[in-house]
C-alpha cells in the first residue's frame, strides 16, 4: 500500500480542506456581486493585517511575476538599483533588472550568511540608488534578512525605494509594511499562506504609488498598477479576468490567519521552525543558515558526510515526504524542507518520522524516534 504523501518542500505547502473547498466551488462572475464583496473584502483585510496606507494588488500569477511588477512600477532604464543578495532567489532580481537596462550593483553574502549592515549602508552612501531589494527569506540558504534593520536604514535616503521579496516569508515571518519602512512588498499564494500556486500578492505604500506617478506610462501592460488600481478599489471593473476561485481560496486563508492572529502566527512558526530544526540537528543534519539568521519557514539541512542525496530523497519520497533539492554549489549537498503555512502537529511528526525510517533504510545509524522526542519536548515547553 503506498503512503499518503505529505508535500514538504519550500511550496507549494499542504492546503487544508477549507482552502481546498474553496477551490473546488462552482465558478461564478467576476461581475457577481458576491464575488465582488469577497474581493474587496480580501484586498482591505490584506491592507489592514499588513499594516499600510498605501495599495495592495492580488493578481493572477506568480512571485516571480510580482518581482517583475514590482520593478516594472518603480524603476526605468538607467536607474540605479542595490541588490542585497542571500542566495539564488536574491540573484533572480540581477536578470530582470538587466532585460530593462537598469544599473545593477549586487552585493551577495556566503550562502548561510547575511550581508551585513554596515556594508549595505557603505554602498549606499556611494552613489544615488532608486531602489534596493532584498529577499526576506531565501529558500535557496534558508537565511533570513535582517528586512527592519534595512528598512530603517534605506529610509535616511529619501530619493530610495526599500522592495521585500516576501515570497517565502509572507504570513510566516514578521512583516508589516509602513511600520518596517517597506515601500512594496511582493508574495505569491503557495508557501505560508498555504493556498496552492496561482496569485501574485503585492503591496505597495504610499512612497512607491509616488515613484509610480512620476514615471508615466511604461512599457508593461498586464503588470500595470495603473491597470489595476482601478479595479483593487472596486472590483467591480474589468481589466483583465481575475482568477475567481483563487481569490476565494486567498480569503479562506486570509480568514484562518484572522482566526489564528497574525502575531500568533507568526509565534507559531517561529516555535515550529526552531523545534524542527533542533530535532534535526539532533539526528545528524546541519543547517546551512547561521542560527542567528535562520529562516522559520524552511530548513536547508545539510547531510552527514557519505550520504547519496537522490538515494535518500528517493526513500523519503516512498515513505511518504516530498522534500526539496539543494541549488547551486550545495545541489547533492543538502535537502530543503518547509514548514510554513497551514501545516500542524501531525504533519510534522510525521515528517520527522519519516526522515528516520528514510536514514536507516539508507543505511545511516539512527535512534528512531529521537527527533520526534525533541520536537514535541520543543513544542510543549
Amino acid at each position: 500500500m503506498k503512503n499518503k504523501q505529505l508535500v514538504m518542500i519550500p511550496g507549494p505547502t499542504p492546503v487544508t480542506r477549507s482552502i481546498q473547498n474553496q477551490m473546488g466551488r462552482e465558478v461564478a462572475a467576476f461581475g457577481d456581486p458576491d464575488f465582488v464583496t469577497d474581493y474587496k473584502e480580501l484586498i482591505q483585510d490584506l491592507k489592514i493585517l499588513w499594516k499600510t496606507e498605501g495599495e495592495v494588488f492580488v493578481v493572477a500569477g506568480t512571485g516571480t511575476m510580482a518581482m517583475e511588477m514590482a520593478i516594472a512600477n518603480t524603476l526605468q532604464k538607467d536607474d540605479h538599483l542595490l541588490i542585497i543578495s542571500h542566495g539564488f532567489f536574491g540573484d533572480r532580481f540581477i536578470d530582470i533588472c538587466e532585460r530593462k537596462g537598469i544599473h545593477v550593483d549586487v552585493l551577495s553574502s556566503e550562502w548561510g550568511q547575511i550581508v551585513p549592515m554596515e556594508t549595505i549602508e557603505q554602498k549606499l552612501k556611494e552613489k544615488k540608488y532608486q531602489a534596493v531589494t532584498v529577499t526576506h527569506v531565501d529558500t535557496s540558504t534558508g537565511v533570513k534578512a535582517p528586512i527592519e534593520a534595512i528598512g530603517n536604514l534605506v529610509k535616511s535616503f529619501d530619493d530610495t525605494l526599500f522592495i521585500v521579496d516576501g515570497v517565502c516569508s509572507t504570513a510566516g515571518e514578521q512583516e508589516y509594511i509602513d511600520e518596517m519602512n517597506i515601500d512594496i512588498l511582493l508574495t505569491g499564494t503557495q508557501k505560508a499562506f498555504g493556498v496552492p500556486p496561482g496569485l501574485a500578492i503585492l503591496w505597495a505604500g504610499p512612497k512607491a504609488m509616488d515613484r509610480r506617478k512620476k514615471l508615466g506610462r511604461i512599457p508593461e501592460y498586464y503588470i500595470d498598477f495603473d491597470k489595476w488600481l482601478p479595479i483593487m478599489h472596486d472590483p467591480s471593473k474589468y481589466f483583465a479576468t481575475p482568477a475567481v476561485n483563487m481569490i476565494w481560496a486567498l480569503k479562506e486563508s486570509v480568514n484562518l490567519i484572522k482566526q489564528e492572529g497574525l502575531e500568533t502566527r507568526y509565534a507559531r512558526h517561529k516555535k515550529t521552525g526552531n523545534a524542527m530544526q533542533a530535532a534535526l540537528e539532533g539526528i545528524g543534519f546541519s543547517i546551512l543558515a547561521e542560527k542567528e539568521h535562520r529562516a522559520s519557514t524552511l530548513s536547508n539541512l545539510l547531510y552527514p558526510e557519505g550520504m547519496d542525496d537522490a538515494n535518500f530523497r528517493k526513500l523519503l519520497y516512498q515513505e511518504g515526504v516530498m522534500v526539496a533539492g539543494g541549488l547551486g554549489a550545495y545541489a547533492g549537498k543538502m535537502f530543503r524542507l518547509g514548514h510554513m503555512g497551514n501545516v500542524d502537529m501531525h504533519d510534522l511528526v510525521a515528517t520527522l518520522a519519516a526522515i528516520e525510517r528514510a536514514l536507516h533504510h539508507s543505511g545511516q545509524s539512527v535512534d528512531l524516534g529521537k527527533s520526534v522526542g525533541i520536537f514535541l519536548s520543543e513544542m510543549l515547553s
